[in-house]
Parts: structure tokens; sequence; C-alpha cells
């Protein structure tokens, strides 16, 4: 085979392999996206910021009932300190276009004992164009040992 040829060969692959690569790291990130939007959640409630926990779950100003949750959860969970997330189930596992699931997170703010919640997560778009996580909605605390219930 000629120089030229060889040559062309060679770059036509790098180029497909760092097309492949960059996709490939866009569909990973996303449960990093996901963790990173209940983390501003929760801190909301370990604030005790109602206003902020409608704030991000998606629809939620507009609906009474998510309203009064995001209040009792608020209220129930505030605890001064930094929050930290100890265990993190996302909703979905490698993907690579639109899911809908619960994530299940164990957390703790300041010197608090570990709470877990699960959060019903939308993930729209796609490895091309890109993801956006969506919150849902937010279960109150959950038994530490327990599965996130099918409804709630």
């Amino acid at each position: 085979m000629r120089r030229g040829p060889k040559i062309l060969l060679i770059l036509v692959s790098a180029t497909a392999f760092l097309a492949i690569s960059g996709l490939l790291a866009r569909a990973l990130s996303l449960g990093g996206a996901e963790q990173s939007a209940i983390t501003t959640l929760l801190q909301a409630e370990a604030r005790g910021d109602s206003r902020g926990v409608i704030a991000t779950i998606d629809g939620c100003d507009a609906s009474a009932a998510c309203r009064a949750r995001a209040t009792a959860v608020a209220a129930a969970l505030r605890h001064p300190g930094t929050v930290s997330v100890i265990d993190f189930q996302p909703s979905s596992g490698f993907t690579l276009g639109p899911t809908i699931g619960t994530a299940r997170v164990a957390w703790i703010a300041g010197n608090s004992l570990p709470r877990v919640q699960c959060v019903r997560v939308r993930n729209s778009g796609d490895v091309l164009s890109g993801f956006h996580v969506h919150l849902l909605k937010i279960s109150v605390k959950i038994p530490g040992g327990k599965d996130c219930p099918k409804h709630y």
C-alpha cells in the first residue's frame, strides 16, 4: 500500500475513533448529571427550602399535591451541614436515548443519620443532541434497607 492511502486510512480511523469515544463519554456522563441534579434537590431539602425543592422538580409549581409533598419533605428532612451523597443508584444504566426511571439516593447532612429517598427521573435527548435530566417526583424518607416503592 502506498503512503497516501495509508495516511488517509489512519486519519479516517482516528476520526471515527474520536467520534465514537465522544458519544460514549456523553452516554456515560448521564449518571453524573443525574446525581448532580438530585444533589441540588437534596441541598434544598436540607436547607428546609420548599421553594427550592419545588423549583427543581419539573411541573411541581403547577401541582398542589407536589407543592404539598415538597413542603412536607423539606420540613421533615431539614438539617444543618453539608450534604453528602453516600450511595447513589441512577435511574438507568448505559443508554443511548431517553429513559424514565427511579433513582435511589442515600445522603447525610452534617452529622445527621443517613436518609434514603427515591427520585423519579426522566432523561430526555440522546447521545447526538445531548441529554437533559428532569426530576419528576421525590419520595418521603424510606427505610434504609428498602427498595424504592413502585408508587410514591
